[in-house]
């Protein structure tokens, strides 16, 4: 856990399983979709060739091995990936003419699991009438444009200030690169900003390396082959998303009762300071 002295001016949200509910996806599947569409084969059909399926499908595998390996790279070494390098790894050629079909059916996979929770932006509106900045930092091999599309999407882009993905930096969470990178760019101190996510070792062990609270949401059921054995311990748990408000409120009345204090107790050694030092002048 780390100090709670000073007051908060940012909370920076994790994405996927905090600020989306966590679903249960069917990982290969999405890799199925994309290679059934390259090689121009419907993604449900019975009657399809059992060549041109064998050789789509052998291609889905490929790309859903080099996903896999960038994912265990980065828990093991905090080295990022972007869906390009993945396709590129997979040896998928850009320049096919079935590519952006490919992408877009394949984003078209994702859609249902991408909504926005409903709680985001009542909770982030109350944040900012606190005068407190919004950020995101998602571990995501998408890119910036994808992701405020959805947000745009669901109506909350508007309320964001500052966000940083993965997919465009050096480092994925918990390096502290990636932490820095988003306080730099909400413009506020480590100490005074606030992590909220759903995994321990990214969202609360991560943060807290560089001075940062960290609240833990919960909610996931995070596959086994996706966590590592961290000794860490949230700041907070937030039951859901709302609650984060209450918790920072709590944290600020906390920062300021303690300032109001240790204000008054330089003025008290003041005042007694230069009443000794009239006294010796006497």
């Amino acid at each position: 856990m780390t100090s709670g002295s000073q007051s908060v001016e940012a909370v920076v949200f994790d994405w996927g399983g905090t600020l989306t509910p966590w679903h249960e996806v069917d990982l290969p599947q999405q890799w199925r979709v994309f290679a059934r569409t390259v090689h121009g084969l419907p993604v449900e059909d019975p009657a399809m060739p059992a060549e041109d399926l064998a050789e789509a499908d052998s291609l889905a595998l490929r790309i859903h091995e080099a996903e896999e390996r960038a994912w265990k790279r980065g828990r093991a070494t905090h080295e990022s990936a972007s869906l390009a390098d993945i396709l590129d790894a997979a040896g998928v050629d850009p320049e096919h003419d079935r590519h952006h079909l490919a992408l877009a059916a394949y984003q078209r996979f994702w859609e249902p699991h991408t909504h926005t929770d409903e709680q985001v932006r009542p909770l982030w509106e109350s944040l900012r009438r606190k005068g407190i900045r919004i950020g995101v930092l998602s571990n995501t091999i998408w890119t910036r444009d994808y992701h405020r599309e959805v947000f745009a999407r669901d109506g909350v882009l508007d309320l964001l200030d500052a966000d940083v993905y993965s997919s465009e930096i050096h480092v994925v969470k918990p390096h502290p690169d990636a932490f820095h990178a988003v306080c730099d760019a909400l413009g506020v101190a480590p100490e005074r900003a606030v992590y909220v996510g759903d995994r321990l070792f990214e969202d609360v062990h991560g943060p807290q390396q560089v001075g940062m609270r960290a609240i833990l949401v919960p909610h996931s059921d995070i596959p086994t082959n996706q966590r590592t054995a961290v000794d860490a311990r949230p700041d907070a748990v937030a039951d859901e998303l709302l609650d984060v408000a209450g918790i920072v409120a709590l944290w600020n009345h906390e920062a300021t009762a303690h300032g109001a204090t240790a204000h008054g107790a330089t003025a008290h050694g003041a005042t007694a300071h230069e009443a000794a030092a009239a006294g010796d002048g006497a």
